[in-house]
């Protein structure tokens, strides 16, 4: 995956962990790049919970440190809410093409 942290463009390699219909989620599991550099372990849950017409997510970081001077990984949580508002105004233009074709 390539993404932006910080401002800074980074690369990781993640795999799907773990896809739990019932709970409308999926696992990702980091096995490499910038994160594995400063995380013993890192995984993203990322979780879509149904209200009114669309949904709320939820992203879960679950991490251990290499070491204590690890900072959290408050730089990821941003990165959440940026892929969720891209998701977001993708389904919503989406949705709004289907409405103006119909």
């Amino acid at each position: 995956m390539f993404e932006t942290v910080d401002g800074k463009a980074v690369m990781s390699r993640e795999i799907l962990e773990k896809v739990d219909n019932e709970n409308q989620s999926v696992t990702y599991n980091v096995i490499g790049g910038v994160l594995k550099e400063t995380y013993q372990s890192f995984k993203f849950i990322v979780q879509a919970i149904p209200k009114d017409e669309g949904s709320l997510v939820r992203w879960t970081l679950i991490y251990e440190k290499l070491n204590v001077d690890v900072p959290d990984p408050n730089a990821m949580l941003q990165f959440g809410i940026d892929v969720t508002a891209e998701i977001d105004a993708y389904l919503t233009q989406e949705e709004l093409e289907k409405k103006t074709i119909a």
